[in-house]
């Protein structure tokens, strides 16, 4: 079936637009997607999401954002952990963690 990585970006083109979905690209992509939700596309919201070995990217995103690019402007709504399964390349059945977090303007 599909990996982890088409999975995600699959589902990246049916989330509304201000879901990150963080992969392989460089990690300040992400942060830069993150900044310009909130600055240029006038979100109050973004959610950050991950799975498996891209949530701890998924984390120091958000701090980056957080703490350097948007300081005194956002803040962390929510964190969501769960697990999802699905078939990887061989028909296995796997199960791999999953983040979302949820950040907002003050």
């Amino acid at each position: 079936m599909e990996d982890e990585q088409t999975v995600q970006d699959n589902e990246q083109m049916n989330e509304n637009d201000h879901t990150i979905f963080v992969g392989n690209k460089a990690f300040m992509n992400y942060v830069t997607g993150v900044v310009m939700q909130f600055t240029t596309q006038n979100a109050n919201e973004v959610i950050v999401k991950a799975r498996g070995k891209f949530i701890s990217k998924a984390v120091d995103i958000a701090e980056v954002a957080l703490k350097r690019f948007l300081e005194d402007q956002i803040e962390i709504k929510d964190i969501r952990i769960d697990s999802e399964e699905f078939k990887n390349k061989e028909g296995k059945l796997v199960r791999v963690s999953t983040i979302e977090i949820e950040l907002k303007k003050k």
